[in-house]
């Protein structure tokens, strides 16, 4: 069993041990990343470059809190969409290699067809 392979029953283990599954509906899993995202991003809304290494040592517990929340609701739409994350982070991964060549997209944050 992988990493996440184990991960990812302890979630569900942790879920289903409470009856929650009846709430989470892949619509509403999808609304809670994009809740707890904006939790996340709350964590930084004020801070300026300058700060933002002192900003997040300063709320790490916040900071893990939060990144925890995004990819244990990611986790549990995967596992009820039957989404193999280890699978799809591979192709993607791949997709953007092929997107973005280190040749051409090195040290820009432009887009893939701007390249």
């Amino acid at each position: 069993m992988t990493v996440l392979e184990a991960l990812t029953a302890r979630i569900v283990a942790f879920r289903d041990e409470r009856d929650w599954r009846q709430f989470h509906s892949p619509r509403n899993l999808a609304a809670s990343i994009s809740i707890e995202a904006a939790e996340l991003l709350e964590l930084f809304q004020w801070s300026s470059d300058a700060s933002l290494a002192e900003d997040i040592e300063v709320r790490r517990e916040d900071l893990e809190r939060e990144l925890a929340d995004v990819v244990i609701y990611a986790m549990l739409l995967a596992h009820d969409t039957s989404v193999d994350l280890e699978a799809a982070i591979a192709r993607k991964l791949a997709e953007n290699d092929a997107k973005y060549p280190v040749d051409k997209a090195k040290g820009t944050s432009a887009k893939y067809t701007e390249l």
